[in-house]
């Protein structure tokens, strides 16, 4: 584990002589990249300043009844511009979907390895366990106090970027900024409830049919699974639908690592990628352009469905076995 960063001086000045700021995630936002981004909006407009929260696409249903997540600006393109643009744990510019978010000045705020350092800022602290850790300490350092609101969205933050405190980088500041964010207001009892407990029955069918269709390799050390498209519309149901998915095939004793294959596309597909103790699959997807942390990570496979299975069976079996 890296050491812990503080938020470099240039930042910090930014933030102070600026007035109007737009703060962006990547695609397909889960909790980390939410909790984040409206945690660091709330707070700089605690500072008096104009903070807009801009995704690519709505944030999937067990997001939106968090706080202030319906003043999400969904767009692909921004043509208006603020004294800086903020994007949250983003490996290039390109995965926040949006568009025209370099017409302001980029700080690019990072706690992945692989980080293109695309920013006019760059903060990368490979030593937190979530972006979230990373806001937290940007928000103690600016001076303000942590409101209920705040706290929900930081709590929500480290609590899915660990894997529910499950994942290897885990450090015992996580759990201290956990319990801050609990006695300023965070209640992890409806938190957890609504992102893990929301499910619609599509989600549930869903479930049912990727696990159903699960293939283990390396005697019994690796699970492949993966959807279609075509699989999810029949069910009712949607990408969205499959969170958390991954994790389900990790609480076998023996599986030590997980490749969940989602189709984008005809020989399109993004590649999710989950492991326990020092299994690396971020050294796998940072083969195929992607990245992550050692137990979670992500990349593209661009073929065939069963050549991608091929691949990454190979490629875990041997990372379980090293």
């Amino acid at each position: 584990m890296s050491p812990h960063s503080n938020p470099p001086a240039d930042l910090l000045a930014a933030i102070a002589r600026g007035r109007r700021f737009f703060v962006s995630s990547h695609q397909r936002p889960d909790g980390d990249a939410i909790g984040s981004a409206v945690a660091m909006a709330l707070a700089l407009e605690t500072l008096g300043k104009e903070a807009t929260v801009v995704m690519d696409a709505v944030p999937p249903a067990f997001l939106r009844p968090f706080p202030r997540v319906a003043d999400i600006r969904v767009t692909t393109a921004v043509h208006d511009t603020a004294d800086a643009s903020l994007v949250m744990e983003c490996s290039s510019l390109e995965r926040t979907g949006v568009s025209g978010l370099d017409r302001s000045p980029v700080v690019n705020i990072d706690h992945h390895p692989g980080n293109a350092g695309y920013g006019t800022i760059n903060w990368i602290d490979q030593g937190a366990a979530a972006c979230g850790e990373m806001v937290f300490t940007l928000i103690d350092t600016l001076g303000v106090s942590l409101t209920p609101d705040i706290a929900t969205h930081l709590y929500l933050a480290i609590l899915t970027d660990t894997g529910s405190f499950r994942f290897s980088h885990l450090t015992p500041r996580t759990y201290a900024l956990a319990g801050r964010a609990v006695a300023a207001g965070a209640d992890p009892l409806w938190i957890a409830r609504t992102h893990y407990d929301s499910s619609s029955l599509a989600r549930v069918r869903i479930f049912g049919a990727v696990l159903n269709g699960m293939t283990v390799h390396a005697d019994g050390r690796v699970a492949l699974l993966f959807i279609t498209q075509a699989l999810a519309a029949g069910l009712g149901g949607t990408y969205d639908d499959t969170e958390g998915l991954i994790n389900f095939p990790l609480t076998v004793k023996d599986i030590q690592a997980v490749a969940f294959f989602k189709q984008m596309g005809p020989d399109d597909w993004r590649v999710s990628l989950r492991s326990k103790g020092a299994v690396d699959t971020a050294a796998i997807a940072r083969t195929f352009g992607g990245g992550g942390h050692v137990n979670a990570s992500g990349c593209a496979w661009l073929g065939s469905l069963e050549e991608g299975c091929a691949q990454f069976a190979q490629l875990l079996a041997k990372a379980v076995r090293q």
